[in-house]
């Protein structure tokens, strides 16, 4: 067991982040998607090494950034670990917050 599960759209996320940089190089795509997952594995750990965004959301919700570029949302007193979402980290952070409060 991965000790980590989606939110459907969360694993949406993962599909376009994919799928965008498979458009220039499908080695690199599969290298960022096999990095978030080790991050994930990281969290599912240590789900208190994130840090809270209240700029984007009221709930106890934790961030990580993979990758360098990425942002990792999810529920840390959730087992397994609940993804919320997977965002770019340059998004408009209005845009993010409407992501998240759409995501139950």
């Amino acid at each position: 067991m991965s000790g980590y599960t989606f939110h459907p759209d969360a694993f949406a996320d993962l599909d376009e982040i994919w799928e965008y940089i498979a458009q220039d190089n499908v080695d690199a795509a599969d290298r960022v998607l096999a990095d978030t997952h080790s991050t994930l594995t990281l969290l599912a750990g240590s789900p208190q090494i994130g840090h809270r965004r209240p700029d984007l959301t009221t709930r106890p919700l934790r961030f990580h950034v993979a990758r360098d570029e990425y942002l990792v949302a999810y529920a840390p007193d959730e087992k397994p670990l609940w993804v919320v979402a997977v965002l770019h980290g340059r998004r408009n952070p209005r845009l993010m917050a409407a992501i998240l409060r759409d995501r139950p």
